[in-house]
């Protein structure tokens, strides 16, 4: 009897899962929701899963924007006074040099010798061109680091606008960073789709060619930084280098005062290290997803290390970027809300993925893997000369071997200097300017040492680019940097323009001076704890010489018209 209801209660069982099962089935035929029965097969993730790019791509787009807002921050704030209309280097001559040079035209000659939409605007008020320019850039790149999205033509529009700056920007842009953010600002066109604004365009996956053109870069900036060292000064092969960095780097900030003075173990323990990230952990990238997120995690924290050391520029900043790269929406995922529209997006879509519902690819989808393949081939191609130059004993660097700075070559402090100078312009109101009495006042630039109680500046990634290079003119002389005496001239007669790049002019609201020279002075830290420091000395510093004579305005003028300059105009009033 026990045996007979049992077997009953079996075959109630089975029936019963039968009918469930029958009755899902049929639910499924007529195309009702079965999401009660198979709630767990329709769960969305909880944790976003490896090997896909969605937030990667939100993260980079960011990145880039941020990078191109400081850029165009920098050209609205300078561009003026460097390469405007009474810019130390106006680039109304500088294009007008080149339509003479390709045959007095602007056409297509024109175009390929300096890319530039310059060349299509109205010349009359080239300050004003310069700063739309300028403002239209930071817009756009506001607009993409806010809302964490882009398209194509805001990507490409920006590509070309900064494009048209560094390339009429002359010496004021000659950084190598400068052809490292258009290589970068390249590669993110191809990361956008044509023409949605959405942080998540289904339709328009990241594409895994594009992912690897940014490691690709990361890796040719670091193996190139490191190559040019080994190959270059003796100091990185016998680990000295940093004893002298942190104090002769081009603009110091209140870190590299107390680094300089890190034990020489720990000196040499930076040097080695910096051997290693540069030339060693590159290649952790083509060796797995684990490895490639190690070799970005170490370069970021290498570049951090770099801008807590230094003022240089939005270099460190920028080479962030492709590093970040080397990280999927896995290891990206933390940076999202849990709840936010992106992160949640992406749980979905890899969770239809996984259930096999991705979209069938539409036309557009398939153009798109045309021009990824195609971007794939021109990058490969154009990389021809530059691992040859890599691998080449007779190494450049911060080198373009297209006119669009598409791929370049990268490199950084192949040589250190073991001693830092600085140029001093010093103006004086005395008639004559050998009078031993007479009182030689200072100007102070807005980040470069000066005077030695003040602290060094803390700027980066913002960037003055005429501090910068006074301190190359430094270790060079004034007749191989004329635009030295070009600003002497212009301090003469007390110009706005040149003085709106100064921390401190001695003459403000008084007569113009007299006089004008340029001092060579020798500037070292002082010593935490010795008696200059605690008097409030920064530097400490010893006069090698003249690295000018002095010079007054009727004596520049024929200079100035032997380099087809404006002779200033006289902006004072005799005493």
């Amino acid at each position: 009897m026990a045996t007979t209801v049992d077997s009953s209660v079996r075959r109630r069982r089975v029936d019963s899962r039968k009918t469930e099962t029958e009755r899902a089935d049929s639910r499924e035929e007529h195309g009702e929701d079965n999401s009660e029965d198979t709630g767990k097969d329709k769960k969305t993730p909880e944790s976003v899963q490896a090997g896909t790019y969605w937030l990667t791509r939100i993260v980079l787009l960011r990145s880039v924007a941020f990078i191109y807002f400081v850029a165009f921050s920098v050209a609205y704030n300078q561009n003026k006074q460097l390469i405007g209309e009474r810019g130390l280097m106006p680039c109304k001559n500088y294009l007008n040099s080149v339509k003479r040079y390709v045959g007095g035209k602007i056409g297509m000659a024109a175009f390929t010798y300096t890319p530039s939409i310059l060349w299509l605007l109205d010349w009359s008020d080239m300050d004003a061109n310069l700063d739309g320019l300028a403002l239209v850039g930071m817009g756009l790149s506001a607009f993409v680091l806010v809302m964490g999205m882009a398209n194509m033509v805001i990507m490409f529009t920006l590509w070309v606008i900064y494009h048209s700056l560094v390339n009429v920007g002359q010496l004021w842009y000659s950084f190598g960073w400068e052809s490292q953010l258009l290589e970068t600002g390249f590669l993110a066109i191809f990361l956008c789709p044509a023409w949605t604004l959405s942080q998540v365009p289904r339709r328009c996956p990241p594409s895994l060619v594009s992912i690897w053109t940014f490691r690709w870069l990361i890796v040719r900036i670091m193996l190139g930084a490191g190559l040019i060292k080994i190959r270059g000064d003796k100091c990185w092969r016998d680990l000295t280098c940093m004893d002298y960095h942190y104090e002769t780097q081009p603009v110091p900030n209140p870190m590299s005062y107390y680094m300089h003075r890190s034990p020489w173990w720990f000196h040499r323990f930076e040097t080695l290290s910096n051997h290693l990230i540069e030339l060693i952990f590159p290649f952790f990238t083509f060796l797995g997803r684990r490895m490639c997120i190690v070799n970005g995690a170490v370069q970021i924290l290498f570049q951090v290390v770099l801008i807590v050391s230094g003022n240089l520029s939005f270099l460190n900043w920028l080479t962030i970027v492709p590093s970040l790269a080397c990280f999927d929406d896995a290891s990206l995922a933390f940076l999202f809300h849990s709840r936010g529209g992106a992160k949640k997006a992406v749980l979905e879509i890899q969770s239809e993925d996984a259930a096999g519902r991705t979209p069938k690819p539409t036309k557009g989808m398939l153009i798109r893997r045309v021009v990824n393949i195609s971007l794939g081939v021109l990058i490969g191609c154009l990389s021809v000369p530059v691992v040859m130059n890599l691998i080449s004993s007779k190494q450049v660097m911060n080198t373009s071997f297209d006119p669009l700075r598409i791929v370049n070559t990268y490199g950084a402090f192949g040589s250190i200097t073991k001693e830092r100078t600085e140029v001093i312009f010093q103006g004086t109101l005395s008639q004559d300017p050998k009078d031993p009495e007479a009182l030689w006042e200072e100007y102070q630039f807005l980040c470069k040492p000066g005077d030695v109680y003040r602290r060094p500046c803390l700027i980066s990634p913002y960037h003055y680019r005429l501090d910068w290079l006074m301190w190359f003119a430094a270790f060079q002389t004034y007749e191989q940097s004329e635009w030295v005496i070009h600003i002497a001239g212009r301090l003469l007669s007390n110009d706005t323009t040149v003085l709106s790049l100064l921390h401190h002019n001695p003459f403000q609201d008084r007569p113009a001076p007299r006089w004008v020279r340029g001092e060579h002075f020798r500037y070292k830290f002082s010593q935490p704890g010795s008696s200059s420091a605690a008097e409030g000395k920064w530097w400490l510093r010893k006069r090698i010489g003249a690295y000018f004579p002095p010079l007054d305005l009727e004596g520049l003028r024929g200079y100035f018209q032997s380099r087809s300059w404006p002779h200033p105009l006289l902006q004072r009033s005799r005493s």
